[in-house]
C-alpha cells in the first residue's frame, strides 16, 4: 500500500504517519526503487495501536512502551496494567483540574452583575484577586 491507501486505512494522516516515522515511534517504511513509501498490513496495524493509543490521551513516550510490550510476545500484562492504572490515575487529575477550574469560573460568572458597570469579579481574579 501506498501512504495515501495507509492513511484511509488506519484513520491516521499521512502527515502523522510521516511524523511518526521521522520521530521514531515507527519503523521506517519500506522504499520503493523510485523512493516511495511502501506499508504491509502489519504496518496498517500498528497505525490503528497508535490511533487507539492516542486517542485514549496516551503520550507518544507511553504509547512507544506500550508498542515495544505489545510486540514482545513474551512480556506480561502486568506492566501493560501499570501504564494504565497510572495514565487513569493522570486523567482523574487531568479531571479534578478542570472541575475545578469550571467551578472557579461558575463561581466568578455568578458574582458578576453582567452590567453596564466596570465591577468585575472575573477580572479581578484574573489579575490576582480573591474571588
Amino acid at each position: 500500500m501506498n501512504i495515501g491507501e495507509v492513511a484511509k486505512s488506519s484513520g491516521m494522516s499521512a502527515k502523522m504517519i510521516r511524523h511518526y516515522e521521522e520521530t521514531g515511534l515507527i519503523r521506517a517504511a519500506a522504499r520503493t526503487g523510485s523512493n516511495y513509501r511502501v506499508y504491509s498490513s502489519r504496518d496498517v496495524q500498528v497505525l490503528r495501536f497508535v490511533q487507539q493509543a492516542r486517542h485514549l490521551g496516551f503520550s507518544t513516550r507511553q504509547i512507544a512502551v506500550l508498542l515495544a510490550l505489545w510486540e514482545d510476545r513474551s512480556r506480561s500484562s502486568r506492566e501493560v496494567k501499570r501504564l494504565a492504572n497510572a495514565h487513569i490515575a493522570d486523567l482523574n487529575s487531568r479531571i479534578q483540574e478542570l472541575v475545578d477550574m469550571r467551578d472557579t469560573l461558575m463561581h466568578l460568572a455568578k458574582h458578576c452583575k453582567g452590567d453596564s458597570r466596570p465591577d468585575c469579579p472575573i477580572l479581578d481574579k484574573l489579575v490576582g484577586g480573591t474571588h
